[in-house]
């Protein structure tokens, strides 16, 4: 086999025999038509339908709260709509502090 190749050899050898382009005519331009689109259909609202309330958990916490240290204190209730009692503490603490300077949490239950 001849080690030293032309570049037109070696281009042949890769890629082949060039097939001779075939012309591709132009596509044909149509006249532009006017859009008629199609009417919008019309949309009958479906009868709602009634969905029944799902369950939300709910605790109740209940504060002690006050502005004097040792002064009087009094009792609020806190309804968090969550199952976790951590998250409900918190959520009560917090909007009771907006109000409060001294709370403490008494107790957390479910409803």
């Amino acid at each position: 086999m001849n080690a030293e190749l032309t570049e037109e050899e070696m281009h042949r050898a890769l890629f082949g025999t060039p097939q001779p382009e075939e012309k591709v005519s132009a596509p044909l331009v149509k006249a532009p038509v006017e859009d008629v689109g199609p009417a919008k259909p019309v949309v009958v609202p479906a009868a709602k339908k009634k969905v029944a309330k799902a369950f939300t958990p709910r605790l109740s916490v209940t504060l002690r709260v006050g502005n004097e240290f040792e002064g009087k204190m009094i009792e609020l209730i806190h309804k968090a709509d969550t199952l976790s009692s951590f998250l409900a503490e918190q959520e009560a603490v917090k909007a009771a502090r907006k109000k409060y300077k001294y709370v403490d949490v008494v107790s957390v239950k479910s409803m």
